[in-house]
């Protein structure tokens, strides 16, 4: 009975122990950083044409936020003294991309022509289901604007 009882104890501590883990990973949290040149064009960009605010800067990093404040994106300096050499070398301009979520894609594509972003895809619907646009940040980053909607029937 003893043995049953510490078999009872392990698995309940393992379970508590495999909760807990759960719990630190639904409050992880991703921000992406972007090493560059241009922290006054990418501030600029984002808080004039995307409305993002900011939520931290000094002379080598910015950090953003989204106008619902529920995604965050950094811009760092490169070659910085403070930064070990892994964040230092400058994003190059190739192999990114950001999706932007909104509810209505259509006001957003009016919006930023409005504002005379040059759009790079225009806006356009997508057999899977997208409804999107396209534009490039400063640093040759491609944004996707999209609303998602439901597939097409086939």
């Amino acid at each position: 009975m003893k043995k049953f009882i510490l078999v009872i104890t392990l698995l309940q501590t393992a379970l508590t122990l495999s909760q807990n883990t759960l719990k630190n990973l639904e409050t992880m949290k991703l921000n992406a950083g972007i090493i560059t040149e241009k922290l006054a064009e990418t501030k600029k960009f984002y808080t004039e044409v995307l409305d993002f605010g900011v939520r931290f800067e000094n002379d080598f990093y910015l950090l953003l936020h989204t106008p619902n404040e529920q995604a965050e994106i950094g811009f760092l300096l490169p070659n910085h003294s403070t930064q070990k050499p892994l964040f230092q070398t400058a994003y190059n301009g190739n192999g990114m991309y950001f999706t932007i979520e909104v509810e209505a894609v259509d006001k957003v594509y009016q919006d930023l022509k409005k504002k005379g972003v040059k759009i790079e895809i225009e806006l356009r619907d997508e057999v899977w289901g997208d409804r999107h646009f396209a534009i490039v940040d400063p640093n040759g980053i491609g944004i996707d604007i999209v609303t998602y909607t439901a597939p097409e029937e086939q």
